[in-house]
């Protein structure tokens, strides 16, 4: 296995499970939560298949990574992004961030720039804010997310499969998009995550990243569905284009947030076509 050391907790590194796959401009996939770099099983082949070099990771906390403690706020795992992208030294640059990992790529533009990247893309992401306050009435009332948080404490595992069923629109797609084994393989992967990791990441889904979007001068696509039953379009996605002015928002009908697995052959055109653009 491949990683990289991003930092310690006390005796113990605190490594990032990576994978490189392909050859020609790098792509950078952020997978989202409480999933891991696996999730990306029907973007990473038809990517490397089209002349690109793959990189994918587990966000700490998740997958083959370490499992810490502490560090799941968005300028920790920002910066684990930037070891990656650094140790790499990768250049060229297109990240694509799905869901949570939306957040990483807007707080890296914000804070490290676009030296190194010169494409992103928002796939069912969390931004530009998802926390309802007086400046964005658009927002989710915190008692949602203290409700997610008490669920975990309750009963990680029992919470995870309601979770997912929402995450992939399950009830209403059934077995022509997501079979109930694709469902079990997601519950494995989430459950085996880090208990602490899956509970603190959480919080970080308040964070506004309204001022990092404005610092973004890249060509930029923003990919969502509009049956989004864990991030709306209406309070995400379809907000994009007053923060992030280079952007452009591509719809796909009937897309769950899990769209990049129930709807793969309308999220790989986009990507591809903005990719090849």
């Amino acid at each position: 296995m491949n990683f990289i050391t991003v930092g310690r907790e006390n005796s113990c590194n605190i490594d990032i499970y990576y994978e490189d796959h392909g050859s020609g401009q790098p792509v950078v996939l952020i997978h989202g939560w409480p999933l891991s770099s696996a999730s990306w099983e029907r973007q990473l082949p038809i990517l490397v298949n089209s002349g690109y070099r793959v990189i994918t990771y587990d966000r700490r906390g998740f997958g083959h990574s370490s499992k810490p403690t502490s560090g799941y706020d968005y300028d920790t795992l920002t910066n684990d992004l930037h070891t990656i992208i650094t140790k790499l030294d990768l250049r060229d640059v297109t990240l694509v961030g799905f869901s949570m990992g939306g957040g990483e790529v807007a707080r890296y533009l914000g804070t490290h720039g676009s030296d190194r990247i010169s494409k992103a893309v928002f796939m069912a992401a969390i931004t530009p804010c998802l926390l309802k306050a007086s400046d964005n009435p658009e927002g989710i009332e915190e008692s949602v997310f203290n409700g997610i948080q008490k669920s975990i404490i309750e009963d990680r595992p029992a919470f995870l499969s309601t979770f997912l069923e929402n995450f992939y629109s399950a009830e209403s797609l059934g077995s022509t998009r997501i079979s109930e084994e694709a469902l079990h393989l997601s519950w494995n992967i989430a459950a085996a995550a880090s208990p602490v990791g899956t509970f603190e990441c959480v919080r970080s889904w308040l964070t506004d990243f309204r001022s990092d979007l404005k610092k973004i001068r890249i060509p930029t696509l923003v990919i969502h569905g509009d049956d989004d039953r864990t991030l709306p379009l209406a309070a995400t996605a379809a907000r994009m284009k007053q923060f992030a002015e280079e952007s452009r928002l591509v719809v796909v009908p009937g897309g769950p947030h899990g769209l990049n697995w129930t709807h793969p052959e309308e999220v790989n055109r986009a990507l591809l076509d903005f990719l090849k653009g």
